[in-house]
């Protein structure tokens, strides 16, 4: 984490995992990195709703398969009920279905169970700080399965531009505001000004379901188009 992030206090952490095995290891190992602090570990998902209400804590990393309720419902309930919260889907299969309905319910990232620490660590402080925080491997699934049969017309949706559908694109890569200025020549004040009215038209919240609406409309993969500035 950063210096910046640690000046900021612990990151109070749950974990939620159906598991015993992986949500035991989870908390072991969230231990065992700085800036992290475990709040609780859930079983299913009702019972990290009942966490968060408590505990309150800045991050859930959410398993998607359990029981009583799922992931991608206990995502749902959470960000609706308590918007302090943010969440980091777990899944086993890079394919899998899921993660795009979490990512719909308000998931800010989405990890494999085989993440490195370091690859955790860095997804925390991403999505604490409100960003968005994606595993390659799952993003490139993500983009292949929505994708696959997907017409590329010249028309954007939304009214998007071709500057903005630029910036879309570039999201839905991983790329941070420093990382779009530097890629297209402008200023990071313009990129926020591009964002800004990209989100307004797709009516997208945050980085995360900009990349899931990048994908579901083709955009992902789109060649850069000519600037309009």
């Amino acid at each position: 984490m950063s210096a910046e992030d640690e000046a900021a206090g612990p990151v109070r952490v749950v974990v939620a995992d159906d598991q015993t095995v992986v949500r035991e290891g989870l908390v072991l190992l969230l231990g065992l990195l700085l800036g992290i602090e475990v709040a609780g570990a859930a079983a299913d998902g009702e019972e990290a709703l009942r966490l968060v209400a408590r505990e309150r804590p800045h991050v859930v990393l959410m398993d998607l398969r359990m029981p009583r309720m799922d992931g991608v419902e206990a995502t749902r309930r959470i960000r609706a009920e308590h918007p302090g919260t943010q969440v980091v889907v777990l899944t086993t299969f890079a394919g899998d279905a899921s993660v795009f309905a979490a990512l719909r319910a308000g998931a800010r990232g989405y990890l494999t169970k085989d993440a490195r620490a370091g690859d955790i660590a860095q997804a925390i402080a991403s999505v604490r700080r409100g960003d968005a925080q994606f595993d390659p491997a799952v993003q490139r699934r993500l983009a292949e399965a929505v994708t696959r049969d997907q017409p590329h017309g010249d028309e954007l949706p939304d009214g998007l531009t071709p500057r903005e559908a630029e910036v879309l694109r570039l999201i839905a890569e991983g790329r941070s505001n420093a990382e779009i200025a530097r890629a297209l020549y402008i200023t990071t004040a313009t990129v926020k000004t591009h964002i800004n009215k990209l989100f307004a038209k797709a009516g997208v919240r945050d980085r995360a379901q900009a990349v899931t609406y990048a994908f579901h409309h083709g955009l992902a993969a789109m060649p850069p188009g000519r600037s309009d500035g």
